[in-house]
């Protein structure tokens, strides 16, 4: 009987490390992106909590707008390093009504807080409680960016620290519409 139970729980293991490996980050998002299909965003309706707390907010309340949604946390180093390019896209977004929305994810509302005042952010900021938004873009690491169109159509993606590049993208996206 011992031997069983030690065989059942070594397939077991072997079953669970299988599955980890095989199945990896689901990266289905940037094979779309990657073949021109520009996906709707996932959980495009699903109401987040303010990082305020001043109530809920949605992609889809962003409708029409040019979005440049990171996905970042607080004790996330590169996100730190790219806050102040992330603060300087809004700037230049918002002139052309768009947006940096950032996503903190499964951060500490308190210690979110802190980093947006300590690197003077300005743009929105939901709060992705359990982690389940930032899963359904495939987020493995952080930060993770997302260019959106006003349709809410995922037309570019940077997954770790953005460049320069990117946010000009975003830039000529949002003076287009």
């Amino acid at each position: 009987m011992p031997v069983i139970a030690a065989l059942a729980g070594a397939a077991l293991v072997g079953l669970l490390v299988f599955g980890v490996l095989a199945l990896g980050s689901n990266r289905t998002l940037d094979q779309a992106v990657a073949a021109g299909r520009e996906p709707q965003a996932p959980d495009y309706t699903r109401p987040l909590p303010e990082l305020n707390g001043a109530g809920t907010a949605s992609l889809a309340s962003y409708r029409g707008k040019v979005v440049l949604l990171n996905i970042w946390a607080s004790w996330c180093q590169p996100c730190q390093q790219e806050a102040p390019l992330m603060e300087s896209a809004q700037h230049q977004l918002e002139a052309h009504g768009g947006t940096v929305l950032g996503i903190s994810d499964k951060d500490a509302a308190g210690d979110s807080a802190v980093f947006m005042r300590h690197y003077h952010l300005t743009y929105p900021d939901l709060r992705d409680v359990n982690g389940e938004f930032a899963e359904s873009f495939g987020t493995a690491a952080l930060p993770e960016s997302f260019l959106l169109d006003g349709r809410g159509r995922i037309l570019e993606i940077s997954r770790g620290e953005i460049e320069k590049g990117f946010v000009q993208r975003a830039l000529a996206l949002a003076e287009e519409q």
